[in-house]
């Protein structure tokens, strides 16, 4: 299983950007049948080292996270996303599940 995570920090702070961001991403586990996990958290503490969103998802292969990248809905949310992002990091890992 491949597990791929993905933190966003926004350029503004106004709170409806994560909320729209966390709406946008959790319309895709319906529409993406690769995905078997998918978790997107808004932060809470808001420290200086946090950022503002955190996406968990897990796939079964590489393959498979790679038709995610690719997927034409999930290129569709990119453009916004990029819009509003100040940084990303992303990490993606084998997980034994």
């Amino acid at each position: 299983m491949i597990t791929h995570i993905v933190f966003m920090k926004f350029k503004e702070r106004d709170p409806q950007i994560p909320q729209l961001v966390k709406e946008k991403l959790m319309t895709l586990p319906a529409k993406i049948p690769q995905i078997k996990h998918y978790e997107v958290g808004i932060d809470v503490l808001h420290s200086e080292r946090s950022y503002d969103v955190a996406l968990v998802s897990k796939f079964d292969s590489l393959d498979d996270l790679k038709i995610y990248n690719v997927h034409p809905d999930h290129v569709e949310v990119l453009p916004y996303i990029r819009s509003v992002l100040e940084v990303s990091a992303a990490v993606d890992y084998e997980s034994q599940e």
